[in-house]
């Protein structure tokens, strides 16, 4: 069933209990306004709440009555026990802050789910190349060629590892948002919030370069302020970066690793392999929550007695310092 139709679906069973999708609505527009959340969280958190709404129907129509038992069989539900754990925690995820809200704004008396904890995720860990596999990734591009879209593409990866950034952040970089003279780039990540990250020298060169010998040669009336465009001058999509990483990955038999997300995770857990404190880690990587990035810790002791003398090969880590302005 699509999303469209559940809502419809869930919306026509609910419109005899204002109550109940009133506070939905509320709630929605609090992580709207008031926590700048991006429209695909919001929607995430209207699935859950609507799936959730349609079972409490089967005993009460006000939020006031639902107890923690509710949530509890809820949450055992044949369609959410089959899910992953990372499903079925961002799910109980939504309707602890829910609760939260309506607790804490006094529209209801108690939390029904304050004593809940969330799922624990087991055998999903990122996907992280060791330094060696990351640094040769990145000088695979030029090793291969000296057409001009090797210098974007390595200028790509350089700065995706250099700073961290998730791919949409980097695809939607303006050329004013580099600094080439401090050495620091500035992204909008999610939510709206800006981050200013700094980067290495060689992320530099590789950057100048490309604008000196692709840019300046492809850029037209289409591409705008857009840092990274393609051959035709048009901002380069996140599916063309997708390409460019599957392409290098497959010359240096990597590919089972690699996603676009790839050398963000290698990013993170090269700095704490190198003892950086994960809360300078966190503000690099825009978490808004820390225990998103606690996940980086969890890596074997092999691979940490590996890589750990090594720390990360571009630059010292207090280079690495975040930078508010």
């Amino acid at each position: 069933m699509s999303r469209y139709h559940l809502y419809m679906e869930i919306s026509n069973a609910l419109t005899k209990n204002t109550g109940l999708t009133i506070y939905i609505e509320q709630f929605l527009d609090y992580l709207s306004v008031e926590r700048a959340a991006s429209s695909n969280t919001i929607e995430s958190y209207k699935t859950d709440l609507f799936q959730f709404a349609q079972f409490i129907l089967k005993k009460t129509q006000s939020w006031e009555k639902v107890s923690t038992d509710d949530v509890y069989k809820f949450m055992q539900e044949p369609h959410i026990t089959a899910m992953k754990p990372a499903s079925k925690s961002r799910k109980l995820a939504t309707i602890r802050s829910f609760f939260s809200f309506l607790h804490k704004d006094g529209l209801i008396d108690s939390d029904p789910s304050q004593n809940f904890k969330t799922y624990k995720i087991e055998g999903h860990l990122p996907n992280v190349l060791s330094i060696s596999q990351a640094l040769q990734l990145i000088a695979t591009p030029l090793a291969k060629s000296t057409a001009p879209s090797a210098f974007r593409d390595q200028a790509m990866l350089q700065i995706t590892y250099a700073s961290g950034l998730r791919v949409s952040e980097l695809i939607n970089l303006d050329v004013g948002d580099v600094d080439l003279t401090s050495q620091k780039v500035r992204c909008i990540g999610k939510g709206n919030k800006e981050r200013i990250i700094p980067f290495h020298n060689q992320a530099k060169i590789s950057i100048q370069e490309y604008l000196k010998k692709f840019r300046s040669q492809y850029k037209n009336q289409r591409s705008g302020n857009a840092l990274f465009i393609n051959n035709r001058g048009s901002r380069l999509t996140r599916q063309s970066f997708w390409l460019i990483i599957k392409k290098y990955s497959i010359i240096n038999g990597i590919s089972d690793k690699m996603t676009p997300h790839t050398l963000r995770h290698s990013f993170a857990t090269h700095l704490l392999l190198g003892g950086a404190p994960i809360r300078h880690v966190q503000e690099l990587l825009g978490h808004a929550n820390i225990a998103t990035t606690q996940i980086y810790t969890h890596l074997t002791k092999e691979f940490i007695r590996e890589e750990y003398e090594q720390a990360h090969p571009r630059s010292k880590l207090n280079n690495y310092k975040y930078i508010k302005e």
